[in-house]
């Protein structure tokens, strides 16, 4: 690869793109064509791991004979610079042609942007629109190679201010037909451009899945990106002459060493050296962090993204909001985090360590079941209450206790029991009523609804079937109410992506804790709902009668959104 400006390495990234940063490939012996560009810093406090960690791909691809061009940590025009060289270096390849971008995005209804490196604290939208690098660019060029061409895109866990005209990360995207768009988290994405993307005779789309990344667009079950016939028998590129070895030895040591004092080294010996400017923002970047090492520690333990939902469940169960849980540290689970540390006497980092981690996971148990001892109890006296109750109104008999009870447990223990007394009780009465009255009160039950049952009101206010329709008009309203907010508790469930292992494993363990939900089948119908409802009510928890991110921390702490 020809060597591109130098730019400012981002933590961990040093290790990994040191090597590759600077090179150029023969283009006439290329087995493809290759941009790369990670930003691990939208701004000079957040830095991202999995920004830096995509260069991996640069040195693979490099391997296998791709032209490769690779930025990081870069301002608006190097990443231009970089997408030009990218651009000349196309001219008479029929490989395939792959584009890697790593960091913080933002979309409008124009365009998505991913933006520059900055040691600004925030991002303004005039910054992002003017010098940050537009997808739509990217896609006018893959849309040229059809069949060959990929974008893989990976989404840092930032969440820039941008003001109202931007939105913070990727948003839709307009693919042109025959491109092949992978995009996940930038950790994710890493771990996959890393270990998978350049494997030979290997199916992208299922490789791409097995990372929990989207695969969009052109994407049939049997697409590969490199063959066997792509790379053979082709002669290496003989390295070019190195007339500044030593520097370069230097710089890869300090960055291997990602510290201060390790750049400060090799500014001592190479005052002037090829990465002397770089070294002195590394510095000044590190000494603005305030929790460097321990952000680096975390990183160093590579937690997948089952491991980071674990994290965040038991985070949810112990009563901090992680403003999700999908696997994504984002800026609500790192202020979880932080309060869980400065609860637990902890550094108050947001970042967290393997005895922290084993601490908290230890913790979350011992909740989970003081909570569900506390349930117990609870539905325990709530049992108790209503069969007391029922009691009584089974003592007298009554057609106002009847109802009563019904208005109090609508799916009580005995409401079948109630409702049958109730249908015994009106068929007495249909018996002894006026024929009109009987006539008029046929209409509104057939109708079935409030206007009907008002109309026969307003006509027999004391009639024979007067309580019956004041009770139905109270059940309808209660009904539609419920529909009303079921809509978006519906939406909420299906966002979970639940399957139906994890839909019957939710069922077993309603029917574990004695709420009948039916069959356990993976089809939530009326029992389900009912169980739900009843599951939530006990708990304290928002009732819906559909799973919600806290009912599922709840109920299935260990299954439904990824196992322990």
């Amino acid at each position: 690869m020809r060597k591109l400006a130098p730019f400012v390495l981002g933590p961990v990234l040093g290790p990994v793109l040191g090597p590759v940063l600077g090179l150029w490939a023969s283009t006439a012996l290329a087995a493809g064509d290759a941009l790369v560009i990670g930003n691990s810093q939208f701004n000079a406090v957040q830095t991202f791991l999995g920004a830096t960690r995509v260069g991996v791909a640069a040195e693979a691809m490099t391997e296998r004979g791709f032209d490769v061009a690779s930025v990081q940590d870069a301002d608006g025009q190097a990443m231009r610079a970089g997408f030009a060289d990218f651009v000349r270096a196309l001219e008479g390849d029929d490989g395939p042609v792959v584009v890697i971008l790593a960091g913080a995005f933002v979309h409008a209804p124009g365009g998505t942007y991913l933006l520059p490196t900055s040691q600004a604290q925030d991002v303004d939208e005039a910054t992002a629109l003017s010098q940050g690098f537009a997808l739509d660019t990217v896609m006018a060029i893959l849309a040229r190679y059809p069949g060959r061409a990929l974008l893989v895109l990976g989404e840092t866990p930032a969440e820039p201010q941008v003001g109202p005209y931007l939105s913070a990360g990727i948003g839709p995207l307009d693919i042109p037909q025959g491109v092949t768009v992978v995009r996940g988290p930038a950790a994710d994405v890493a771990r996959f451009a890393a270990r998978d993307l350049m494997r030979v005779d290997a199916p992208l789309v299922p490789a791409a899945k097995r990372y929990e990344l989207d695969v969009q667009g052109f994407a049939p079950a049997a697409l590969v990106l490199l063959r066997a016939g792509d790379v053979g028998g082709r002669p290496e590129t003989p390295p070019a002459p190195v007339d500044t070895s030593a520097d370069e030895a230097a710089w890869v040591l300090a960055q291997r060493s990602d510290t201060a004092d390790s750049y400060r080294a090799y500014l001592r010996n190479y005052p002037e050296g090829l990465h002397a400017s770089a070294a002195s923002q590394r510095v000044k970047a590190i000494e603005a962090e305030p929790f460097y090492a321990e952000r680096r520690a975390e990183e160093a333990l590579d937690l997948t993204r089952d491991a980071r939902r674990e994290i965040q469940r038991d985070l949810s169960i112990l009563g901090y909001n992680t403003r999700g849980i999908d696997g994504i540290f984002g800026r609500g689970t790192r202020a979880a985090v932080t309060q869980w540390q400065t609860k637990s006497g902890e550094v108050a980092s947001g970042y967290l360590t393997r005895a922290q981690i084993t601490r908290l996971d230890a913790q979350a148990a011992r909740r989970a079941a003081e909570l569900e001892e506390e349930a117990r109890r609870k539905q325990a006296e709530a049992d108790r209450a209503e069969r007391v109750f029922w009691s009584e109104v089974e003592g007298v008999g009554d057609e106002a206790g009847l109802r009563a009870y019904l208005e109090r447990y609508p799916e009580g223990i005995f409401a079948e029991e109630a409702k049958g007394y109730l249908r015994a009780i009106d068929e007495r009465r249909a018996d002894r009523a006026a024929a009109q009255d009987r006539r008029d009160w046929t209409r509104a039950d057939t109708l079935n609804s409030v206007a009907g049952y008002r109309s026969y009101l307003s006509a027999w206010p004391q009639g024979a079937f007067a309580n019956e329709a004041r009770m139905r008009i109270n059940q309808l309203d209660r009904e539609e109410a419920q529909d009303r907010e079921a809509v978006q508790a519906r939406a909420e469930e299906q966002s979970l992506n639940l399957n139906v292992v994890a839909r019957r494993l939710a069922e077993a363990r309603l029917g574990q804790l004695g709420l009948e939900p039916g069959q356990v089948d993976g089809s939530f119908d009326q029992d389900t709902r009912r169980a739900i409802r009843k599951y939530q009510e006990t708990r304290g928890l928002r009732v819906s009668g559909f799973l919600d991110e806290q009912t599922v921390v709840r109920l299935l702490a260990d299954g439904v959104l990824g196992g322990r």
